[in-house]
């Protein structure tokens, strides 16, 4: 820690954390979740443990007048045997909106050293570390620090050399934006935790996100829906399709009512708020051929990591998931369902990524878009969601902000 400032220390407690929807309190500090304790006891599977623990979307966010802003972190690094090394996590620093500074944890942290082709994984503990911000503007102000999207991050100590106050949570009448989808809303390949594209979304349509991307988990899974049925919200969206194909989990007699079962269990909570139903993003492999999905191993013996599908369209006839068996199933449910729920909305995901998309900017490893394709993605959306002529998302206020 730095000596030349007069450091104020702040607890950090729930009243600072953005995003988060619960608080795990560990011997360092505290752990963001994205998921509420009893959803995590109700399913042991480490790739949902691993995903909502990253906390994609959450960020610290309190007033002050700080010139310098320190944050002890605790980051759990993950390393993939034989594929290329992974970039520490990178936090993003927004004053008054406007990104300001970008930083990793200096030294420490925990390591995850991941083999997929044998299934195992090795903890190996170790220290926090530190990242500093200075040359803030000397004035009061809003700051954010948005954690890294896809590192699981324990939050030890916050310092500044002023003190800090909570930021209501709708303040300057911002709505909040609850999402859900897979490994592309977590984040996937974006540069950064504010280059996701629902916080490029949310910031270009100037509403509070609360981002339940959970990498490989989209599943409809019951406690997922009561989450999000015991958040509050103005805003909904839900995007379904890419990780069922993936995991080869249910066939068409599951899916359709499992869908109805999880806007069911989310219209508990929320009876009248606007819900949007999103479906599969355009991806080659799937669109026709049914999951699971497996690694190439081919290609990671050249250090790189790619996917490919392993089932066969012939299986649609039994049932098999695809991304266009999805998008029909979904288009279907949500027009026998807007009879009776005026504020349920359909998105086709290829409006957002489309095959002409793929064409210009094609998906890396077969399955996740990059750092550009995050942002069309994220300008896309807002577009159709908040600032069209009418958008999917209506807005009560005059105008939205647009960065």
């Amino acid at each position: 820690m730095s000596s030349e400032h007069e450091w104020t220390t702040t607890h950090i407690t729930a009243d600072l954390v953005r995003g988060a929807l619960d608080l795990e309190h560990t011997p360092h500090g505290v752990l963001p979740h994205r998921l509420p304790a009893r959803a995590r006891a109700q399913c042991t599977d480490p790739q949902l443990a691993s995903a909502e623990s990253q906390p994609s979307g959450v960020r610290l966010v309190f007033r002050t007048r700080a010139t310098s802003v320190e944050l002890d972190a605790l980051p759990t690094r993950r390393i993939y045997v034989g594929a290329p090394p992974r970039p520490a996590g990178m936090y993003d620093l927004l004053v008054d909106g406007r990104l300001t500074a970008q930083s990793t944890v200096a030294g420490g942290g925990n390591t995850l050293t991941v083999d997929m082709t044998a299934g195992t994984a090795t903890h190996e503990p170790g220290p926090p570390g530190t990242l500093r911000f200075t040359g803030l503007p000397d004035h009061m102000k809003r700051v954010e620090i948005w954690l890294p999207h896809n590192e699981t991050t324990e939050l030890v100590a916050l310092r500044t050399d002023a003190p800090v106050e909570p930021v209501p949570l709708r303040d300057q009448g911002r709505r909040v934006w609850l999402h859900h989808g897979s490994s592309i809303s977590h984040g996937s390949d974006a540069a950064s935790p504010t280059a996701i594209w629902p916080a490029l979304a949310a910031s270009l349509g100037g509403v509070e996100l609360i981002n339940l991307g959970l990498a490989g988990s989209a599943l409809l899974d019951p406690f997922t829906a009561r989450a999000m049925r015991d958040t509050p919200a103005d805003l909904i969206s839900v995007k379904i399709g890419i990780n069922l194909v993936n995991t080869d989990l249910m066939r068409l007699r599951a899916f359709g009512p499992a869908v109805h079962g999880f806007l069911d269990t989310i219209r508990e909570g929320h009876p009248t708020t606007a819900l949007l139903l999103v479906s599969p993003l355009y991806c080659p492999m799937h669109e026709d051929t049914p999951g699971p999905t497996a690694l190439d191993l081919s290609t990671m013996s050249a250090g790189e990591l790619r996917f490919q599908p392993m089932g066969d369209p012939a299986e649609r006839a039994a049932g098999k998931l695809t991304l266009n068996v999805i998008r029909e199933e979904l288009s279907r449910i949500v027009q026998q369902r807007s009879a009776d729920d005026p504020n349920l909305h359909h998105l086709d995901g290829r409006a957002l990524y489309g095959e002409s998309d793929f064409a210009e900017l094609p998906l890396p490893d077969q399955l996740h878009p990059d750092a550009a394709t995050h942002r069309r993605i994220g300008e896309r959306f807002a577009e159709l969601a908040f600032t069209a002529p009418e958008p999917l998302f209506p807005n009560p206020e005059p105008t939205l902000r647009k960065n």
